[in-house]
């Protein structure tokens, strides 16, 4: 079967590997749709350590069961669609002990640790797949990166009287300003792309702020009386915007910290005490994360066309790791379709 590989960094192709075996509980996809995350960026440009060379990348599944080993349960017959929870569990760490197995100190995320779906065919245990056949086929890979959005703000308690402010208006900080403006709060969006801006305002922002032109402390002040936001939540992953983050929170205000900073971060940890800050990390997302996202897919219906880019054929795959390095301000999400 065929399957975009990264050989090496920005070098990606098409190229024959070996097809699944289908073991004890696992079932057989045919993958219809991948959603190219910034992870899968960073591969391709020799920016994501966790990775080693060759990868298949891609872990925003979309697809259609084929078959299923011994052992799956009857409900995952083939036709049925699929998404996928791409992360693995141990366990037995501390993470897991405690019941939160998306923070699994082991896990290995597909087209990170280990090959992912970019390909034609995948085999996967039938506990790591959600049925849908709700959902349109091209919505599918949607939703793992919007869950990690809706995963933040639960680990910021965020509620309807919360001033939101979201730096950083990719597709995760997408699924932030969506789980935040239903759960009734007011929600400022960050970013320095005029179009992200745009596309934040049709999916619940209330207020934007290009920090490329304006001052982002002062603005957001102005809407916030003076105070800051009482919940900051960081989805870009630079040194520059975790300090911000910090810096924007209000007194007793709570920061989640989504993105990976690239480099270390110097802080002036005055505002820690003086604020009394709640710092919380957030790090992929759950079952109940995926589930609440479906449902709010389900409730914007085409609406939700909004939040892809571009589509590329299975065929020209190899085409939009480099078309999204040259294209990022302007590219929110880019989908990979196999149509046969």
């Amino acid at each position: 079967m065929r399957a975009l590989v990264i050989d090496d960094i920005r070098q990606s192709r098409l190229r024959e590997v070996s097809e699944p075996e289908l073991r004890t509980g696992e079932v057989l996809i045919a993958v219809k749709h991948v959603g190219l995350c910034g992870s899968d960026l960073a591969t391709f440009t020799g920016m994501n350590p966790l990775v080693e060379l060759p990868r298949i990348p891609g872990h925003e599944i979309g697809g259609e069961i084929v078959s299923a080993g011994p052992g799956v349960p009857d409900a995952f017959y083939p036709g049925r669609r699929v998404t996928v929870l791409p992360y693995t569990s141990c366990g037995q760490c501390s993470s897991c002990r405690k019941g939160r197995v998306n923070a699994c100190r082991y896990n290995k995320t597909l087209g990170v640790q280990q090959d992912g779906g970019l390909a034609e065919l995948i085999a996967l245990p039938a506990a790591k797949l959600i049925l849908n056949d709700t959902l349109p086929p091209h919505h599918l890979p949607l939703v793992e990166p919007l869950s990690v959005g809706f995963h933040a703000v639960r680990r910021g308690r965020v509620n309807a009287e919360d001033h939101v402010a979201v730096i950083g208006c990719g597709m995760i900080g997408m699924g932030v300003i969506l789980a935040a403006a239903a759960i009734g709060a007011t929600v400022t969006a960050i970013d320095i792309s005029g179009q992200k801006l745009e596309v934040a305002r049709r999916f619940g922002a209330s207020h934007t702020i290009h920090s490329g032109r304006e001052d982002v402390a002062a603005r957001l002040g102005e809407l916030t009386k003076g105070d800051g936001a009482d919940v900051v939540l960081e989805a870009v992953g630079s040194p520059a915007t975790f300090v911000q983050a910090v810096e924007l929170a209000c007194f007793a205000g709570r920061v989640v910290y989504i993105g990976y900073s690239k480099a270390p971060v110097s802080y002036d940890t005055t505002y820690f005490n003086l604020k009394e800050l709640d710092i919380f990390g957030s790090r992929n997302s759950t079952l109940e994360d995926f589930q609440n996202v479906i449902e709010c897919l389900e409730g914007l219906g085409d609406r939700a066309d909004g939040l892809i880019s571009r589509i590329f054929a299975f065929e020209d795959a190899a085409q939009a790791l480099p078309y999204w390095s040259e294209t990022r301000s302007e590219t929110l999400k880019i989908l990979i379709e196999r149509r046969s």
